[in-house]
């Protein structure tokens, strides 16, 4: 889920940026600082706006200037059991690798789809019986399962495809296709 959080921080401005106009300096420090910061609750994407800069207050021995600033972050929180659009970014023998938002998730080889799932070729991942297909770029439709989130380049996701309304967005039609056709025969049927 993406959310936009309000912040307020004792912002740090180093001598380097003295030259720039007080805001832009702020919010170069803010983006250094912040984007891309992963934290227990997610990670910090865009700084969407500064919202109040306090008067600047000097340390000893450090050349810096820190702002009391409100600011408003863009961030991604990922959510249990929330249900998320993505795209394959790898498939292995052992599952497909899922771009969600700024973070990639594994969905386990169990986890593809209600069928026995072969590794048919390299960067395939293919159903025994329904001869379903999935492969790199595939956009998909999944629910996260399991949230771990310890560092940016360590953050997993383990997703699931295998609920109704999930796995590949072609799979997702077709069965509503299926399902649209199936009740208009039932009411054909009820008329007779």
């Amino acid at each position: 889920m993406y959310a936009a959080l309000e912040l307020k921080s004792n912002i740090r401005v180093p001598p380097s940026l003295f030259s720039k106009d007080l805001k832009k300096a702020i919010k170069e420090a803010i983006e250094k600082e912040y984007v891309g910061l992963l934290t227990e609750n997610g990670v910090f994407l865009a700084l969407l706006d500064i919202k109040e800069i306090g008067e600047g207050k000097i340390i000893p021995e450090d050349g810096a200037v820190y702002y009391e600033t409100v600011f408003t972050m863009l961030m991604y929180k990922p959510i249990l059991h929330e249900v998320v659009d993505g795209f394959v970014t790898d498939i292995t023998e052992f599952g497909a690798f899922i771009r969600v938002g700024p973070m990639d998730g594994l969905v386990h080889v169990s986890q593809v789809m209600d069928d026995y799932v072969n590794y048919a070729e390299p960067g395939v991942l293919q159903g025994k019986e329904s001869k379903r297909v999935l492969k790199k770029k595939d956009n998909v439709r999944a629910r996260i399962i399991a949230i771990s989130l310890k560092n940016i380049k360590g953050a997993k996701l383990g997703l699931t495809m295998r609920q109704p309304g999930l796995g590949k967005i072609e799979w997702i039609e077709a069965e509503k296709k299926k399902e649209e056709t199936a009740a208009v025969e039932e009411k054909k049927k009820k008329k007779k």
